[in-house]
């Protein structure tokens, strides 16, 4: 008879104390959620307050958009695109290619004569 009164005891708190558990794994869910965003917020913050200083601004639009200072050369380097059979060797090709690629290869083939018989 104590057997049977424990077990009913033990099943009666066996719900409970999983419930228990289960919220407690999810406070820590939302205490880690919660510090990223923290953190998440001290660094827009941080971004928002580099922003409001002029110089960082001036860089940045340096930096970005090329801007320039009146009375300073700005240089642009541009590096040589490869034309010619080799960079037509380097795309796909056949029906690997792009459908553009497919009708220009045939209308550029189209145009070319026949070879001599």
């Amino acid at each position: 008879m104590l057997a049977l009164v424990v077990c009913g005891l033990l099943l009666s708190a066996a719900l409970p104390l999983r419930e228990h558990f289960s919220q407690r794994e999810e406070i820590a869910q939302l205490e880690g959620e919660q510090r990223q965003a923290l953190d998440r917020v001290a660094a827009l913050e941080a971004e928002r307050d580099r922003l409001q200083d002029p110089a960082y601004v001036a860089a940045e639009a340096r930096r970005r958009l090329h801007f320039v200072l009146p009375g300073e050369t700005a240089y642009v380097v541009l590096v040589p695109e490869e034309t010619g059979p080799a960079a037509e060797a380097e795309g796909p090709v056949g029906s690997q290619a792009p459908w553009y690629s497919q009708v220009w290869g045939s209308v550029q083939q189209a145009d070319r004569p026949p070879p001599p018989s």
